[in-house]
């Protein structure tokens, strides 16, 4: 397996992390107004994150992902802000569909995900958001994930991770899945993709199972138990 080979694979199913003018006038403006008549005053902003923001996005998965910034004073909880989003895409004529952290919709032939998120006190990045599949909250700051991911020159890796999830149909976070593929690789030659992608996938094989992957944003923010072990397992299995 080339460099060549691979980064013609990458190049395949790149999306480009601008945003074309047609998908800013028929989804993201939309959905902006959607979502202000849900947040009303409690909203803070709305903007581009995930895969799309990190520039990691391909073509097989989710289009795009908003953040939706709600100021710290709004008293509802995180499971009623949750819960009532869902409720206000329905009620609005969309199938919503409840994931791990966001409420994912498809609009105007897009796949996109809502990810509602209550910021914290002061002048912060930093939001509490909530976890559906444990019925918990955490604190994050999904800046910071942009940004680690964007400076960790390992694009091509994590694309080719993202295509080889998407194709055996496995669950595997985004985030969980990018922060490993960065500690594979560490110290590894950054110029070499197609021998990364096969020490990613012996990573995947034998050291992955038990390690304890942490929120850069947020210590105790424990992302490795985003998965069950039967997950984790599947994916080990597969690699």
């Amino acid at each position: 397996m080339s460099n060549d080979y691979v980064l013609t694979i990458v190049n395949k199913y790149r999306v480009p992390t601008t945003i074309d003018f047609p998908t800013q006038i028929t989804v993201i403006n939309p959905l902006k107004q959607l979502i202000s008549q849900w947040a009303g005053n409690c909203l803070s902003d709305i903007y581009l994150s995930g895969s799309r923001a990190k520039g990691t996005a391909i073509t097989l998965s989710s289009d795009l992902d908003l953040f939706i910034s709600l100021k710290s004073s709004t008293s509802n909880s995180l499971k009623e802000l949750y819960d009532s989003l869902y409720n206000h895409i329905n009620h609005a004529g969309y199938k919503a569909r409840k994931q791990n952290v966001s409420i994912g919709i498809n609009f105007a032939g897009k796949q996109v995900d809502l990810v509602p998120a209550k910021k914290r006190l002061g002048n912060t990045n930093y939001h509490s958001l909530y976890i559906s599949k444990r019925n918990t909250w955490t604190q994050t700051n999904v800046i910071e994930h942009i940004n680690k991911v964007q400076n960790s020159d390992r694009l091509s890796e994590i694309i080719l991770l993202k295509i080889w999830r998407k194709l055996h149909k496995i669950e595997f976070p985004s985030i969980y899945l990018e922060l490993t593929v960065i500690e594979a690789l560490k110290g590894r030659n950054k110029n070499n993709p197609a021998n990364n992608f096969l020490l990613v996938l012996e990573y995947l094989g034998s050291h992955f199972l038990e390690k304890k992957v942490i929120d850069p944003a947020n210590s105790s923010n424990i992302i490795s138990e985003d998965l069950f072990r039967y997950e984790k397992e599947a994916i080990q299995n597969k690699a």
